[in-house]
């Protein structure tokens, strides 16, 4: 593929993988020039199977990477063409898949050649040598369902307080969740550690930008968004927006084209 930009195409994952999985690309990059971005915090885990020139991630060149949850943004930098699949992961399938415990991942990337069990040469091997986008996703939705499912069951506890906390936008309060399950508050935090790699108060902040992001993106004014999300005022959610996306809410809120503005 000679075009220059990003190009991508996307599959649901299987109904196997569902719990596990949000999101699968196949993607391919090439630009003229080296290309910065500041990704934001997000309430899930991202895993890179790329193959092609490697990016830059945390000072780290790598190319096949694994990464965990984190409470501030992450810069990369692309530097050449690269393609592969990138894959949305909830808490519960990276720690299944990565077969670590979250919090030895927690704000870092790992290449995929250190995680436990030979994956990384069958895995991005094989998706090179598959030429269809097509059959390259079905192929990485059935490798990621052969090591998910082989992976450490998480017990139905924590998906049901993360479900709880991504519900309530992250509003819920780690009280109410640690009550709910019958927990002290640090065995909450302890078992956080461990599926999420995140404190259950920390992990809310994350969903609660999440949230704040998709409803400025929708048009809802910043003020509302403030209100809505639990923001102690318009000054808490730009530091919160600074810390985890490397943005401000008016980057991110849409701006009326100059003929609305007149109006």
């Amino acid at each position: 593929m000679s075009a220059l930009g990003p190009s991508m195409v996307e599959a649901a994952p299987s109904a196997l993988l569902r719990p596990y999985v949000t999101r699968l690309c196949a993607y391919s990059e090439r630009y003229a020039e080296p290309v910065t971005r500041s990704e934001m915090a997000m309430p899930g885990a991202v895993l890179i199977l790329a193959f092609g020139t490697p990016m830059e991630v945390q000072g780290q060149r790598v190319s096949a990477f694994a990464g965990g949850l984190g409470d501030r943004f992450t810069v990369t930098r692309t530097t050449g063409p690269t393609e592969g699949v990138e894959v949305f992961l909830t808490p519960f399938g990276a720690r299944r898949l990565y077969g670590l415990p979250m919090r030895h991942l927690t704000n870092r990337v790992v290449p995929v050649g250190d995680l436990p069990g030979a994956w990384e040469d069958t895995v991005v091997g094989r998706l090179a040598e598959t030429p269809s986008w097509h059959d390259r996703l079905a192929l990485a939705d059935r490798l990621l369902c052969e090591r998910i499912l082989s992976g450490p069951e998480p017990g139905p506890e924590l998906p049901w307080a993360w479900a709880r906390l991504l519900e309530s936008g992250g509003r819920l309060s780690v009280s109410s969740l640690a009550e709910s399950l019958g927990w002290s508050h640090r065995h909450l935090v302890a078992r956080f550690h461990d599926q999420v790699g995140l404190t259950p108060k920390t992990a809310a902040r994350v969903i609660r930008f999440g949230r704040a992001a998709r409803l400025l993106r929708a048009g809802t004014s910043i003020a509302r968004v403030a209100a809505e999300c639990g923001f102690y005022d318009q000054a808490h959610m730009n530091r919160e927006f600074r810390v985890l996306g490397d943005t401000t809410p008016g980057q991110i809120h849409p701006r009326p084209e100059p003929s609305e503005r007149a109006h």
